[in-house]
């Protein structure tokens, strides 16, 4: 493909050095829909990113977009605060009856803000509310976010300092197989917890995620989680896991602990809970955790109501009848064994690849090779991004709802890209 470069001066002259995706991506978007977007001079390009996974079911899903063009054709609620109103009462009702009742889950549902992070802090301050502790363990390339709270489980340097400011009352512990398997599963932390004099104050929770996405697609074993759910049981932690982007049907299921059988006491959940690219999240507790005062916690966007609309909406069309998760785990059936042939091929780059269901990362032994082939990948029209400490992996993170062939497409100009870089 051969691309113009856009003229992006009104993104240059006033908009802020921080920007970073459309530096990867040097073009001006200007519609969507399903798998594809198309640039402004009518380029079109296979999404293998779906907004940081906040669109599982596609650009402009038509589905959602009928809910919500209904919505807001006849004058619905907007903007509600914690009000109640009809748009909210129907996704409460369909998340129980689709979500949580038939997973016999325990959970509360608290609205705590409209993005990942403010779930996340709603998290750790309920868990510190409700062990009367302050201390919280994470682990080794951990992403939670980027507020204060969420930097402090974070395990990015280069995301860390941009704080600021000194991140405490976190202690990050080994993930897994962050030792290569040298070391028996949690000895370090038993250790730390048994032991009076190892300056470890008794944590409130532990925060995890079960596929760590920003981290560089590590992969935790089921017998792992489950190993840690029990570790937190025995000494009176809570557990909290982050599915945020693994949530929502990434892994398959709908949320990606459910593969291991345990019961998380916290969840936060957001990107692709509306469906639609809508801001949106969740944070879900046991009902005994239940201890906030009202207005404890609160955000002026928390009542998104065109979110709830669409949540309502992708809920009834991908999770009532249970073939969404069949769908993913055949499309990731897909991705790995082409991914295997790429490895195979090109076995001198020492490549290598790991994942579940619709989100799988190709490492490298030349941490540089990663940005190479995605940028690469991107004349070849397929948007990927990097991930890893060292920006090492190429994360692949199609819409769930992407088609056999177009999977099949994209991965071909994978194999193409990384090919013109050997």
């Amino acid at each position: 493909m051969t691309i113009t470069p856009p003229a992006l001066s009104v993104f240059e002259s006033l908009e802020s050095e921080v920007r970073s995706y459309c530096r990867g991506w040097p073009a001006v978007f200007d519609r969507a829909q399903g798998a594809r977007l198309t640039d402004e001079d009518g380029h079109s390009y296979l999404d293998f990113f779906a907004g940081a996974g906040s669109l599982n079911y596609g650009h402009n899903n038509p589905v959602l977009k009928r809910a919500l063009l209904d919505y807001i054709e006849r004058d619905g609620i907007t903007h509600g605060l914690d009000m109640a109103t009809t748009a909210k009462r129907a996704f409460l009702e369909t998340f129980q009856n689709v979500i949580l009742r038939p997973r016999d889950l325990p959970y509360k549902v608290m609205f705590p803000g409209p993005t990942g992070t403010n779930a996340v802090e709603s998290a750790l301050k309920l868990a510190r509310k409700v062990k009367g502790r302050e201390s919280i363990v994470s682990f080794t390339n951990a992403f939670h976010g980027m507020s204060l709270g969420s930097l402090a489980v974070t395990g990015n340097a280069f995301k860390r300092a941009g704080a600021g400011i000194p991140l405490v009352h976190g202690t990050p512990m080994p993930f897994d197989n962050y030792l290569d398997g040298r070391v028996p599963d949690f000895l370090w932390f038993e250790r730390l917890l048994e032991d009076q004099g190892s300056g470890l104050n008794k944590p409130a929770a532990v925060i995890v995620e079960t596929v760590q996405g920003e981290g560089g697609i590590n992969v935790a074993r089921p017998e792992w989680l489950r190993a840690l759910a029990d570790l937190c049981r025995r000494r009176d932690m809570l557990l909290i896991v982050d599915d945020i982007q693994m949530g929502c049907g990434r892994t398959g299921a709908f949320f990606s602990f459910e593969e291991a059988g345990i019961v998380p006491d916290i969840v936060t959940v957001s990107k692709s809970i509306s469906g639609y690219g809508l801001p949106m999240s969740l944070c879900l507790f046991k009902g005994e955790l239940d201890v906030w005062e009202p207005g404890e916690h609160n955000g002026t966007f928390r009542g998104n109501n065109p979110a709830f609309v669409t949540a309502t909406a992708a809920l009834d069309a991908y999770w009532a009848d249970g073939q969404m998760e069949k769908h993913t785990l055949a499309r990731g059936e897909q991705v790995e064994q082409a991914l295997l042939a790429l490895c195979t091929e090109h076995g001198r780059l020492g490549a290598s690849y790991r994942g579940r269901g619709l989100v799988w990362g190709l490492e490298f032994a030349d941490p540089a090779r990663a940005s190479e082939v995605c940028a690469r990948a991107f004349e070849l029209g397929l948007l990927l991004e990097t991930s890893g400490p060292k920006s090492e992996v190429v994360k692949l993170l199609p819409p769930l709802t992407i088609t056999p062939d177009e999977l099949d497409e994209g991965l071909r100009s994978l194999a193409r890209a990384v090919a013109a870089t050997v």
